[in-house]
């Protein structure tokens, strides 16, 4: 299915998951506008704009950098990137910190830092997206194989990653006469930078043994869910799709 003419906001888009589903949409002809964080990604947004550009020449590219846990934050995004490709058609957010801690260890500077980037950051995203995107659009946002998970340390990362299913469906039912779907993926452990801070070998190794072929979720496994979702599969709304190769289910 082509997405030639049509635009597609990823945040958090530069590297990691969001570089990745970049990835499988350029071929595709879509317009990419991307998002990351903070000064430590303009390497990683340089190299992927010189991939682009000697891979599909013909493509729309343009990058944006922002803290995004402020509504004025996200309208500055969204606008930005209305009035520099005229429209947007699919927004994919995958955005998102992971703290394990014990609960009488976490802070509430830690708190508070938790919510703001996995929880507030993700409804004010749904808001934009439910004032900015096309009729027939798409909208996905990154959760986490967690929400199934019955387990320790994570009340932080999992509880704030929760809310987002909630939005989630409420959007997807606000956005249905738009013929606009809403889902979240809730990938596995990902094998980026982002998971082995927090994690001991003895708790890499568990994780691995919980997925199918012994292993962690690859960035690679969960891009073309999110095309699809995006593409063919638009039909699909209002769900959070577990995707860890059997880490955890409902």
């Amino acid at each position: 299915m082509s997405l030639t003419g049509k635009t597609a906001l990823i945040t958090g888009g530069v590297k990691n998951l969001g570089a990745d589903i970049a990835r499988a949409l350029a071929p595709l002809g879509a317009s990419l506008a991307l998002h990351y964080n903070s000064d430590k990604s303009k390497g990683d947004a340089e190299s992927l704009e010189k991939e682009f550009k000697d891979k599909y020449p013909d493509t729309k590219v343009k990058f944006y950098q922002g803290n995004l846990t402020t509504e004025a934050a996200v309208e500055k995004l969204f606008t930005n990137v209305k009035s520099d490709f005229g429209k947007i058609d699919i927004v994919i957010n995958t955005v998102g910190k992971v703290l394990k801690k014990q609960i009488t260890d976490v802070t509430e500077a830690e708190y508070d830092e938790m919510f703001a980037i996995n929880s507030k950051c993700a409804f004010f995203i749904l808001k934009a997206s439910a004032k900015y995107v096309e009729d027939g659009g798409r909208v996905v946002t990154i959760v986490t194989a967690l929400l199934a998970a019955f387990t320790g340390y994570y009340s932080s990362y999992a509880g704030s990653k929760a809310p987002v299913e909630h939005f989630t469906r409420a959007v997807s039912k606000e956005l249905q006469p738009r013929l606009i779907s809403v889902n979240a993926v809730a990938p596995g452990p990902m094998d980026t930078p982002f998971f082995y801070p927090q994690e001991s070998p003895e708790a890499v190794a568990y994780h691995k043994s919980q997925g199918l072929g012994g292993r962690l979720t690859d960035t690679k496994d969960i891009a073309p869910l999110v095309k699809f979702l995006v593409t063919e599969g638009g039909w699909i709304t209002g769900q959070t799709i577990f995707a860890n190769g059997g880490y955890t289910t409902r």
